[in-house]
């Protein structure tokens, strides 16, 4: 029994002082019996038992029937989870990617420990602390594994280098490395500033700030801010980079729930874009802070919503960390509009399957194509804080101006070379034997862009491998739409690995239906 009173004492104690709310009807009897019948088939059950399997098997259980952002994550995968968004990690900075199960370095992280030490773009790292990592079929995350660790510990690489005969070695002294999330910056058209986030995480604000800044100092006068298939992050970050949008004391949003008083985030002011045309660009896979920041923007008529309904994410997660580095996001609130909008859709607790057709059912009955499809939600009926304009609540945003999803762009046959694989693989292999040439003979990114044209023999790889798996198109047609847009996406892929994604997202964004009706929007034109 003293056993476990100690358990019920720390399991209390991880509910924190609220716990002790008469609101939080907790049946210490009900606690008792869920301990004593992981005691029992611990004791007592015929074959033994995993008990760590067994304890979160009854944790995700139990979540399992909650809401369907409720979740449970052991230690590694709340590791991999947090990574992207605390701003860094510790290893030895390079981008790779696999060919023919042997790492291939793309780029190494600027001032990192690998450029340090003269690792190369292009190179192979063959071996880490003497044990292969090429041609032994090892697991992605298992070299990932190999190549990060503490700072200060070192890595003893063998790497191949084209033209070098011999095995490379070199000593690389691991450090922090920094995760952007940040994508891409830049002007966009003349006056025109675009950024794309990627998530929201602890240095999100920062970076949005230096972008926004340096597009200044080039004239942007207006800006277009991607967030399109942001899925969110952190809180904190969204009230900063709201804040860079709004005036001082501005209601960015509030939260609420049974157990949780209301808790109220307020522009502080100071920002560096309060005036200026905005407009926040949206779609299906917008969530969560995402959501946060554009139902901001505008309930409080600060820029134009454009793209497609945003996915309706308004739940707010607390982390519980358990003792052995795992962890538990409990729902404990719902995010809210300024104007009170409820950003979270409709789910029903436990139909977790059935939540996650969602998107699906809104393709099927023509939400992501047609503007005369969309549902709107009569008895959620709000009002914009300046100048009144109708908006609906309901779950996500619904943009100001409606951007269709084109079906028409991908074939069928370019559907399945990316599903294959094959685009990246032939665009790697091409980058890997030319990097030199094509560094050489285009400093400048604008050069690539006006003079580079995709080679046949690139396109014609591409085609022969799927028609080694098979893919055929079916007529002329489409075969010169695949050709078109496979010579397209390629050229966007070398740029990438040549430069970065900035220059990436230079070229994508021409063919990006929501960012040319921003561009439209914002030149005046129809």
């Amino acid at each position: 029994m003293k056993r476990l009173s100690l358990w019920l004492l720390m399991a209390v104690s991880l509910l924190g002082a609220s716990a002790q709310r008469a609101d939080m009807n907790i049946d210490i009897n009900l606690m008792r019996k869920l301990q004593m019948a992981q005691v029992a088939i611990a004791s007592l059950y015929v074959d033994s038992v995993d008990q760590k399997k067994l304890v979160e098997d009854a944790i995700n259980g139990m979540l399992g029937k909650l809401d369907p952002h409720s979740s449970y994550s052991d230690p590694e995968e709340t590791r991999k989870m947090n990574e992207p968004l605390e701003g860094n990690f510790e290893g030895i900075g390079v981008q790779f990617n696999l060919l023919e199960d042997t790492l291939v370095v793309i780029q190494t992280v600027s001032k990192g420990p690998s450029e340090k030490a003269g690792i190369l773009a292009g190179d192979r790292i063959v071996s880490v602390d003497g044990q292969p990592i090429a041609g032994v079929k090892m697991a992605r995350d298992s070299i990932m594994k190999k190549l990060r660790g503490p700072k200060g510990t070192k890595a003893k690489l063998g790497v191949v280098r084209r033209e070098v005969p011999d095995t490379l070695r070199f000593v690389v002294t691991r450090d922090k490395i920094p995760v952007n999330t940040l994508d891409a910056a830049y002007i966009i058209a003349p006056g025109i500033g675009y950024i794309h986030l990627d998530r929201f995480g602890a240095t999100s604000a920062a970076e949005v700030r230096e972008a926004i800044a340096s597009l200044r100092k080039e004239g942007m006068k207006d800006l277009i801010l991607d967030l399109e298939y942001n899925g969110g992050g952190y809180l904190g970050a969204a009230i900063d980079i709201a804040n860079e949008f709004l005036l001082a004391g501005d209601l960015i949003v509030y939260t609420e729930g049974r157990t949780s008083p209301r808790s109220v985030y307020n522009a502080k002011g100071g920002g560096l874009f309060p005036e200026g045309r905005l407009v926040v660009l949206v779609d299906e896979y917008t969530a969560s802070a995402a959501e946060i920041v554009s139902g901001a923007v505008q309930d409080h008529d600060r820029g134009v919503i454009i793209g497609r309904r945003t996915f309706g994410k308004g739940l707010v997660q607390r982390p519980i960390d358990l003792s052995d580095g795992s962890m538990i996001r409990l729902t404990v609130s719902h995010y809210y509009t300024p104007s009170g909008r409820c950003i979270q859709k409709p789910y029903e607790k436990g139909k977790k399957d059935d939540y996650g057709k969602d998107l699906v059912n809104r393709f099927d009955h023509g939400e992501l194509t047609s503007a005369d499809s969309i549902r709107l939600d009569s008895t959620k009926v709000y009002r914009t804080l300046r100048k009144g304009r109708t908006v609906y609540g309901g779950g996500g945003i619904m943009p100001d101006i409606f951007v269709p999803l084109d079906t028409t762009v991908y074939t069928r046959t370019y559907r399945l070379l990316r599903s294959h694989n094959l685009i990246n693989d032939a665009s790697l292999r091409y980058i890997d034997r030319h990097r030199a040439d094509l560094r050489k003979r285009y400093r400048r990114f604008e050069d690539f862009d006006t003079s580079f044209s995709v080679p046949a023999e690139l396109t014609d790889s591409v085609m022969a491998a799927a028609r080694r798996k098979k893919i055929e198109p079916k007529d002329e047609a489409e075969l010169a739409a695949t050709l078109d847009q496979l010579r397209f996406t390629l050229k966007a892929l070398i740029a990438y690995d040549i430069w970065d994604r900035n220059e990436y997202f230079r070229l994508i964004n021409r063919r990006n239906d929501i960012v040319e009706r921003a561009l439209r929007e914002l030149q005046g034109k129809k």
